[in-house]
């Protein structure tokens, strides 16, 4: 299943055939940080509490992918993005925000906070996060490797009258 958007995008479940681009785009997003090889994709995806996503415009292009885990219990439900990651080319025109509010659907329909780590000198995407709710509960020194950047660690609180109960 996927859906369209207003803005000629499309966010469906990310696929194995998706993984190759999705290294691609790796490279180019985060060459000073141990950019995730394909074997990692594909633990991702085989991981049955993740969700993956990918962008893609109205050609078929993959244009971004994002994954969250959907940890805890039924009853102490929580959730972590795990990673966003768009083409330089299309920063600023709307894509990560659509993957966010993807996987954001996911951790929602099972209710809980939702955690992610963010490097402290990226801006936008700290922007982008406290726009949808988050809010900044901590400091990693020297999170990401092997530059050695730190992290923030953004929460979310669970949404009110969110949680099914459901495990996913």
């Amino acid at each position: 299943m996927s859906e369209r958007t207003g803005v000629g995008v499309r966010i469906e479940p990310m696929g194995p055939a998706d993984v190759e681009r999705c290294v691609e785009l790796e490279k180019l997003l985060f060459p000073e940080d141990d950019p995730w090889p394909a074997v990692a994709f594909h633990s991702e995806l085989a991981a049955p509490h993740n969700r993956y996503v990918v962008a893609r415009d109205e050609s078929g292009h993959l244009l971004g992918y994002a994954g969250v885990a959907l940890l805890g219990t039924g009853e102490h439900p929580e959730a972590e993005v795990h990673t966003i990651g768009v083409d330089p080319l299309r920063h600023r025109a709307g894509v990560g925000t659509l993957l966010l509010r993807a996987l954001l659907a996911a951790a929602e329909e099972r209710g809980g906070p939702v955690f992610l780590e963010v490097r402290t000198d990226n801006a936008g995407a700290i922007a982008l996060y406290e726009k949808h709710g988050f809010h900044i509960i901590g400091l990693r020194k020297n999170y990401y490797q092997p530059s050695g950047a730190d992290a923030f660690t953004m929460r979310r609180p669970a949404r009110t009258g969110q949680h099914t109960g459901v495990l996913s």
